[in-house]
């Protein structure tokens, strides 16, 4: 693969993750993940948790969601830097919008955040070797 071609493969794993949460297929989405692939979450500027492993991170990814009727990930801007032929760093930006009942109300969340990614070719696959989430801002708002 040619630097264009990587860089097409990591915007789609980027975008791939996205609609598997969406579609709530965390299995899917944690083997976006190395093997021992990391995820650190960020709130506030706080580390507030870091998942190790696949298992992990689809148990964890799985259990949020349990939280929600429905998912969406609007994927903004992506920048990345290839820093050999098998690693690479990124940011992604995106709006997630959670909607779920809370009290008997039905709410929806509007979350800004942002992905620092590092990335590793694996058997000619992008994956994702540590992601560090970081929720920048969040809208919470009653639906009618």
């Amino acid at each position: 693969m040619n630097q264009i071609e990587d860089r097409i493969a990591l915007r789609e794993l980027v975008d791939t993750y996205a609609i598997y949460g969406d579609q709530r297929k965390m299995r899917e989405q944690a083997l976006l993940f190395s093997e021992n692939g990391v995820v650190e979450l960020y709130f506030d500027g706080q580390l507030t948790s870091t998942l190790t492993g696949r298992s992990e991170i689809e148990d964890t990814f799985t259990s949020f969601l349990s939280n929600f009727e429905t998912a969406y990930h609007f994927n903004g801007q992506q920048t990345v830097v290839l820093i050999d032929g098998s690693k690479a760093t990124g940011v992604a930006y995106c709006t997630v919008t959670l909607i779920g009942t809370e009290d008997g109300t039905k709410m929806k969340t509007t979350i800004g955040m942002y992905y620092h990614d590092e990335y590793e070719k694996s058997n000619q696959q992008w994956l994702i070797s540590k992601r560090k989430s970081v929720f920048t801002w969040q809208d919470k708002q009653a639906l009618n």
